[in-house]
Formats: structure tokens, C-alpha cells, sequence
């Protein structure tokens, strides 16, 4: 008998700060959410490219959804408390790593980023 494992592939919304849809995507178990906008061309900076040192690809998530991560560790608070638009269901998208329990889960960007890293910087993540 061969056992196959097949990695699940995830649903995820991106919103723009009113609540317009900008885009749904099939993303990996496993890929964080800024790698993800990244491969889709959605406007998510990540100046800092995932090392949790800027707050540039905070997104706000769904209270349904943000329950099912676990709590973000202290250097992830440090970069949010610097992040525009902070709520209680703010993450870093580097940080939002993609599992079954979380597909089907909105993103929405804030309607501005403060990027404390490098000003103008763009990813190349």
C-alpha cells in the first residue's frame, strides 16, 4: 500500500480596507500570507521580506479566524504596535501561517502602512 500526502491547498480572501474584495486565492498548507499576496501580486509590502522587523504586511483578520491562530509572540506584538490601523485581530502576514482550520479566511489590508525599515523599500520576498 503507498500512502500519498498530499498537501491541502487553502482558501483565502484579500480585502481592501473598505471591505472590497480584491482577490480569492488557492494557496499551500504551510505558505504564510505575505508569501502568498506576493505570488498573486496583491499590494501587501513586507519591507522587511518576513524577518518580523517592520509592520508593513499587517492585515487584519476575521475574530472567527484570528481565534484559531495561535497568540503572536512578543517580537510579532513589538512590530503590530507600530502597525497603522492596529484591532485586536491584527497580524503580520509573515506570521499567518496557512493550515485547513483557516481556509476560507479573509485578509484585509489597512487602508495605509508605516514603514519604519526602509521608507520606500519594496520586497522582493
Amino acid at each position: 500500500m503507498v500512502t500519498l500526502n498530499v498537501q491541502s491547498r487553502e482558501l483565502v480572501h484579500f480585502n481592501d480596507s473598505k471591505g472590497n474584495l480584491i482577490q480569492t486565492v488557492e494557496a499551500n498548507e504551510g505558505d504564510d500570507l505575505l508569501s502568498v499576496a506576493h505570488e498573486y501580486d496583491i499590494d501587501l509590502e513586507g519591507a522587511c521580506e518576513g524577518s518580523v522587523a517592520c509592520s508593513t504586511c499587517h492585515v487584519i483578520l476575521e475574530p472567527e479566524f484570528y481565534d484559531r491562530m495561535p497568540e503572536p509572540d512578543d517580537e510579532e506584538n513589538d512590530m503590530l504596535d507600530m502597525a497603522f490601523g492596529l484591532t485586536d485581530t491584527s497580524r503580520l502576514g509573515c506570521q499567518v501561517i496557512l493550515k485547513r482550520e483557516l481556509d476560507g479566511m479573509t485578509a484585509a489590508l489597512p487602508s495605509a502602512t508605516r514603514n519604519m525599515f526602509v521608507d520606500g523599500k519594496k520586497s522582493t520576498h
